[in-house]
């Protein structure tokens, strides 16, 4: 079964429908990029798939919960980094790492592991507050990672980061499958995110197009 399996989504933000008939396979261990203007329901999707909107019409199913049924009881097996940290202002680096991965029901040490490989070990005991927009931004995907999410949700993920920082992520995203996680990604930086997807979706308009693997094509 497919990680991700969405047919005829539809979302409505106030009156506008954001997914409007939206077709999405996505199989384990795919790197799949979201493209598409402002506006065209990247993020929409992405924050339904993590159980944050619900549907209006339609079916979704993630890590086999259906999300018309049920929106709440996959959330521990994924991670969604947004434009927002979500962190505790007067929590370290470390404190607001390990609560995520408790609250995830990961291991203590994935979170210690985390700081590392974002190269956070010098910020590690600075309150959120204290850190730089760079800084925060690697904490976020590092909450995420620290998680051990089999599936990865990400709204623009190389904003705000450094040279450094981009090019740490696209490792990160690039071993992802051999870790056992799928990837779910939009952004606008296409030829850095094209360089490390193994698909690539157009959402245009609150559908999808390329969003079916093949088979389903075919049929």
């Amino acid at each position: 079964m497919p990680i991700v399996t969405t047919r005829a989504a539809v979302c409505v933000l106030g009156r506008f429908p954001a997914l409007a008939g939206a077709d999405l396979d996505v199989d384990a261990g795919e790197i799949v990029l979201l493209a598409g203007p402002n506006g065209a329901g990247k993020s929409t999707l992405l924050r339904m798939l993590a159980g944050l909107l619900p549907l209006r019409s339609g079916s979704a199913s993630v890590l086999g919960h259906d999300l018309t049924v049920d929106s709440r009881s996959h959330r521990r097996r994924i991670a969604l980094v947004g434009h927002d940290t979500f962190c505790y202002d007067d929590l370290t680096v470390r404190e607001n790492l390990r609560f995520a991965a408790r609250a995830a029901g990961a291991a203590v040490e994935s979170a210690d592991g985390a700081i590392e490989r974002l190269g956070l070990t010098a910020v590690a005991d600075t309150q959120h507050a204290k850190l730089s927009a760079g800084q925060r931004r690697r904490l976020a995907l590092a909450v995420a990672f620290s998680r051990d999410p089999e599936l990865l949700l990400l709204d623009e993920p190389h904003a705000g980061l450094d040279a450094d920082g981009r090019e740490l992520l696209d490792a990160m995203l690039a071993a992802a499958p051999a870790e056992g996680r799928t990837v779910l990604f939009a952004s606008h930086e296409l030829d850095r995110a094209r360089a490390v997807a193994t698909r690539e979706v157009q959402v245009v308009n609150g559908r999808l197009v390329g969003g079916l693997v093949t088979s389903e094509v075919v049929a």
